[in-house]
């Protein structure tokens, strides 16, 4: 879909080349319309050398096994929406130990998906009946058994036989940042 009102004003836009880019302008005052993104996230929680894995009951995806995860809220910290991802969707407690992956699909509505490796700190997994039918803790044994979708397949494996501990979550950045947070190596 292309924007055709200016979101700040309310002005028709047009198209117009800025820095060699045809981007959707305001007419009336300095809005440009940078594009459409969405940024998702998925937990990858292992526990005794499996994962924890939910099956979708809603498109997209509708039966298959996934990793807990969604998008993030507008004003809502990353490391909060993946812990409210996962204890929604499975009932299970964990806390962000660090970026391990990150996908990227350029579309109409370009998206980006970083998942976090999380330390299990309790619960048993419980489908919310709503978003997830199933859940529970699986070794790659059972997932091939099961209907996993290729793409969380890609993540078990970065769970599970991944090489780098990825970016960690920065609790105290120095210098601090104003309204933000970081992950480093």
């Amino acid at each position: 879909m292309e924007a055709k009102f200016c979101m700040a004003c309310g002005q028709p836009l047009e198209s117009r080349d800025i820095d060699g880019t045809p981007r959707r302008a305001c007419t009336a005052c300095s809005f440009v319309h940078w594009g459409n993104y969405s940024v998702g996230v998925g937990a990858l929680v292992a526990k005794d050398g499996k994962v924890l894995l939910v099956r979708r009951a809603q498109e997209p995806g509708k039966g298959y096994w996934t990793n807990p995860g969604g998008y993030i809220e507008q004003l809502e910290p990353i490391d909060e929406t993946i812990r409210r991802e996962v204890f929604e969707e499975s009932g299970v407690r964990a806390s962000v130990k660090s970026v391990v992956a990150l996908r990227d699909q350029p579309r109409s509505i370009h998206n980006v998906y970083i998942a976090f490796a999380m330390e299990y700190e309790g619960g048993d997994p419980t489908p919310d009946g709503v978003e997830v039918d199933g859940a529970g803790f699986y070794g790659p044994e059972e997932m091939e058994r099961m209907n996993v979708a290729p793409f969380t397949r890609w993540l078990v494996d970065v769970a599970l036989r991944g090489k780098s501990e990825g970016l960690a979550f920065d609790r105290e950045p120095n210098p601090p940042m104003q309204g933000g947070r970081g992950f480093r190596a």
